[in-house]
């Protein structure tokens, strides 16, 4: 078997490259151990997968399981009505203020302030509810409002509290009311409209704007590609390869950008992966190096003591402890 530690080796010509990537991602699949992280599908048995719940009252029914770092696989958008909050999203605390709107995409490891004593509303949704299309997938996967590309994305409420509000409570009489055939369009509606509302006002607050063109959209692949294949593919000619462009324009474009470069894009993904296991479970640094894609825990350690400057025990020390 070929070292992961080093990257995945390309095949020869004639040989195709999803071909070889789905080979390796079975493998990975039968090998990996699990992580236990914390994780919560979307709950069963609702007309369909959107819900808006008050953040108290659901705070105060699951403290335990809201308090503990825990994956999601469902979007959340917070909406912040009282209260001060510190929400930690991947190591980072954001402090939030009444009035203030927080996004989440799926997937990612947050938890939420052990204090308590804020309220507000929490709208959840899933990719299945919103995308019925895929432009509705295209539309998500852009969004400034997942997927900022350099920040956690979050706005405040300006003091002319529509159209937020207004279609706030539009989403919540129709939750309120019977399911039938047309409730979930409807529900799909209000949301896609409070986020194009949402996205305009993000632009108004401290938004660093990435001009539209195929950089960005190189970028944005690359980002979708990493995130489904970090774990078996490190190569940037594998990733480069997929995208029919060549490393140097793929080079170009993540560099102008974000300031990185490719290897770095993939190297951080990697490496936030590694911080989440190594802070959030019980698994040994030989067992995260596998789930990881490298087959001996020296490669591992290696490379992560290179792009984190610590090993993962003392990485594992200053979460833990």
């Amino acid at each position: 078997m070929c070292d992961f530690a080093a990257g995945v080796i390309l095949p020869s010509k004639g040989l195709e490259v999803p071909r070889v990537l789905s080979s390796l991602k079975e493998s990975w699949t039968t090998y990996r151990v699990s992580s236990n992280i914390k994780r919560f599908p979307f709950k069963p048995g609702l007309p369909q997968e959107f819900e808006i719940l008050e953040i108290a009252k659901t705070f105060n029914g699951f403290r335990k399981e809201l308090t503990t770092p825990h994956r999601t696989e469902f979007h959340h958008i917070f909406w912040i009505q009282e209260g001060n909050p510190v929400h930690l999203v991947d190591f980072n605390p954001v402090q939030l203020r009444p009035n203030t709107i927080l996004f989440l995409k799926q997937g990612q490891v947050q938890c939420l302030d052990k204090k308590g004593g804020f309220d507000g509303k929490v709208i959840l949704f899933t990719d299945s509810f919103f995308c019925q299309h895929e432009s509705d997938r295209e539309f998500l996967r852009s969004s400034i409002l997942f997927n900022d590309l350099f920040t956690i994305s979050q706005l405040s409420v300006p003091s002319q509290i529509e159209p937020f509000s207004g279609l706030f409570r539009q989403m919540e009489v129709e939750l309120s009311m019977e399911n039938d055939r047309f409730q979930a369009d409807v529900l799909r509606n209000l949301l896609r409209n409070f986020l194009y509302q949402a996205e305009r006002e993000r632009r108004r607050q401290n938004f660093t704007e990435v001009k539209k063109g195929p950089d960005l959209d190189h970028v944005i692949q690359l980002n979708d590609l990493v995130e489904e294949q970090f774990r078996y593919q490190k190569q940037v000619r594998g990733f480069a390869e997929q995208m029919h462009i060549t490393e140097k324009r793929l080079n170009g474009a993540t560099s102008r950008v974000l300031g990185k470069t490719p290897k770095q894009v993939i190297d951080d993904r990697v490496v936030l992966e590694a911080k989440r296991l190594l802070a959030h479970t019980t698994s040994s640094v030989k067992q995260i190096g596998f789930e990881l894609g490298f087959e001996e825990p020296t490669n591992f350690i290696k490379y992560f003591r290179k792009h984190y400057g610590g090993t993962p025990l003392e990485c594992r020390a200053r979460y833990t402890s």
